[in-house]
């Protein structure tokens, strides 16, 4: 059988900013916002600082940093959202600048970004198997398989970039 693609990935550069925070600010979780002031980006805030609604989907729980006694980082995404998005994997890099001043990346003079890939039929089909982990099923102890390091050297590595008409690769 298939293994389960995962439906979130971190880059390296990302994973390790991401650790640094977790020695600052402890447990972390992130939230992939749906616009607003931040755009679509995703936000990351000490864990349980964003109230996790019971339609919010879970994508994903990062195992990186771990400095503190946590399960892991947490990647939520609204239910109207994740609907629309649910047929992409979603990978969270990080980039020079400054986004919103919600996420707790923002005095470091990076910020996460989301980048996407659109899952393979054969991948939309093993998920639509398993379904996803809603808040609800969260607050009663529901975790998500394990889908082994979710994280990637590069964001080419999980979203290849796409050949031009006439270019050969």
């Amino acid at each position: 059988m298939a293994e389960l693609p995962a439906r979130a990935l971190i880059t390296r550069a990302a994973a390790d900013l991401l650790e640094r925070l977790q020695g600052r600010h402890g447990a972390l979780m992130f939230h992939q916002s749906g616009g607003c002031c931040d755009g679509s980006s995703p936000m990351c805030y000490p864990d349980g600082d964003f109230i996790i609604g019971d339609r919010d989907v879970l994508l994903a729980v990062f195992d990186v940093g771990l400095h503190v006694q946590s399960e892991g980082v947490p990647v939520w995404i609204s239910g109207p959202q994740f609907e629309a998005w649910k047929h992409t994997q979603l990978v969270i890099d990080v980039v020079p600048g400054r986004g919103g001043g919600f996420s707790v990346e923002a005095p470091e003079g990076m910020r996460f970004l989301s980048r996407g890939r659109a899952f393979t039929e054969e991948e939309n089909r093993l998920l639509d198997e398993q379904p996803p982990v809603t808040g609800a099923d969260y607050e009663k102890g529901t975790r998500p398989p394990s889908a082994g390091t979710h994280i990637v050297a590069e964001a080419v590595d999980a979203c290849p970039i796409p050949l031009g008409r006439g270019s050969k690769g």
